[in-house]
Formats: C-alpha cells, structure tokens, sequence
C-alpha cells in the first residue's frame, strides 16, 4: 500500500478519535456540571417551597417530579452535543413511551394513584396507616410507589395503586385513639370491685384523657370467668405509652388485690350405663 494513504488514514483516525475523545470528555464535564446544577437548583427550590408553607406531601412530590424532568432535560442536552438530533429523540421517546405504556399500563395506574393520592389527600406525610396490608408511618409518597416505615423500623416501597384501590385506616387522621385492651378475671373474683380498683389505677395513668373517659365495664363471660373491657382514651403520640401503662396498671391490680389465677373450669359428668 502507498506510505501516503497509510498516512492520511493514520491521520484521519487520530483526528477522528482526538474528536470522540474531546466530545467524550465533553459530555462526561457536561454531566458532572449538569447534575451539580441540578442538585442545586432543587436545593433553591426546596428552599423556596418550605418558605411558601407548602405542605411535606406535596414538596416531596413536586420535588420528585421536577428532579425526572430536569435529568430528562440533561441527557437531551448531552445526546444534542453529540450531534443527535434532539427532535428525532423526542420523537423516539414519545414513541417508545407508547409502547412502553401500552406493555406496562400497571405502571401508569401507579402514577394515576399518586396523583390521586396527593388530591384527595387520604393521609399526609408523617401519619401512621395500614394499607395495602403494610401498617406504619409515611415517609414519602413518590411517583410510583408510597414509602412505609413499620413500627419494626421496616422501609416497606408499597405500589401507588395497591395503596389506593385498598382500604385505608389512617390513625393520625383523628386527635385521640381509644386503647382498646382486657382484663382476664377468675370466678372467685366479684368484678365490680376489679373495675373500681382499674377505674382508680387507670384514672392515674399519664397522658390519657379525662373527657371521654376510660371505659372498665364487663365485655364478655368464658370458661375462665369473666372479661373487662379496659378501654382508656390518649392522643396519637401518648398511644403506645398508654397502651403498656394500661398493661401494667392491669397486672398490678390484679396483683396487689390478691385475685386468684384465671382458670378454665369444665363440668364433667358421668351417666352409667343402664
């Protein structure tokens, strides 16, 4: 081969690469400058948001929303410095979002109940719930998926859709929350004197309300004796608190007035054979 055209090719493949490497080096700049812009500028808006007065739901939402859109808006800007046509991607995005739509319309459906979500306003962030069988507090309602924490400290990702097509209980909703537990009572026992003795005990138990008050009344009768309703009302950050107080004051009473150990009782009975 002519040493002339091994040159010029030689020479045409330096220049070549010498340009892929500078847009590459370009474009990894343009990144790390993008990103870094980014982060800033959801920092600014975060800012200005939580200066608004916009409630934690929406801001985690709207912040999630733009952070997609703007990293969207990067890789277009990268793919346009690299002589892409911007207009064709679009056209190819668009595109393949149909398709990609078409195949997994579930995800869509998890879009649609976030939205939901944020309207309606079910629950906020911060309240503890039960839905989609996942019981704790809201950490973040996102585009697709609701962030759980369960009161084993559990980050649980739920689906949107499976949140919102479910029942919610939303025990933040309401100021107070009944404790609802029971007191297990022998047949020896006279239980109007257990439920003056927990009304007193009860009554002394920290953070629980005095209006309405706690309800001690006979729930039910069964083999062992008989059964109180120990029932004492608190507001929602005093509930566990008052829920093992509750326990203890139950047990102590029990203790402290002497009353024997709840026992089953069966009558058996023999008819001889004639």
């Amino acid at each position: 081969m002519n040493p002339e055209v091994i040159n010029q090719i030689l020479a045409n493949a330096s220049s070549t690469l010498v340009d892929v490497g500078l847009k590459v080096l370009g474009a990894i700049i343009l990144w790390l400058v993008g990103r870094w812009l980014i982060k800033f500028a959801m920092t600014l808006l975060t800012r200005t948001l939580k200066q608004s007065s916009i409630e934690t739901t929406l801001l985690v939402y709207l912040k999630s929303t733009i952070g997609i859109l703007l990293n969207i808006v990067l890789v277009v800007a990268i793919l346009g410095f690299f002589g892409i046509e911007t207009t064709s991607f679009a056209a190819i995005l668009a595109a393949a979002g149909v398709a990609i739509g078409a195949a997994w319309s579930g995800l869509l459906a998890h879009f649609a109940a976030g939205a939901f979500l944020i309207i309606f306003r079910p629950f906020v962030v911060g309240d503890f719930i039960s839905a989609a069988g996942v019981t704790g507090t809201v950490e973040e309602i996102g585009l697709f998926v609701t962030t759980i924490n369960t009161l084993d400290n559990v980050k649980s990702i739920v689906a949107n859709n499976s949140i919102f097509s479910d029942n919610i209980q939303n025990f933040s909703g309401n100021s107070y929350r009944r404790v609802d537990l029971v007191a297990q009572l022998n047949h020896d026992v006279n239980p109007q004197d257990a439920i003056a003795r927990l009304r007193e005990r009860v009554g002394a138990i920290a953070n629980i309300m005095t209006d309405p008050v706690p309800d001690i009344e006979i729930l039910e009768f069964n083999l062992a004796g008989t059964v109180l309703a120990v029932r004492p009302y608190c507001s929602n950050d005093h509930y566990w608190q008052v829920y093992f107080d509750t326990n203890r004051a139950i047990s102590e009473v029990c203790g402290e007035a002497g009353y024997s150990a709840p026992t089953q009782y069966y009558n058996i009975s023999h008819k001889p054979a004639a």
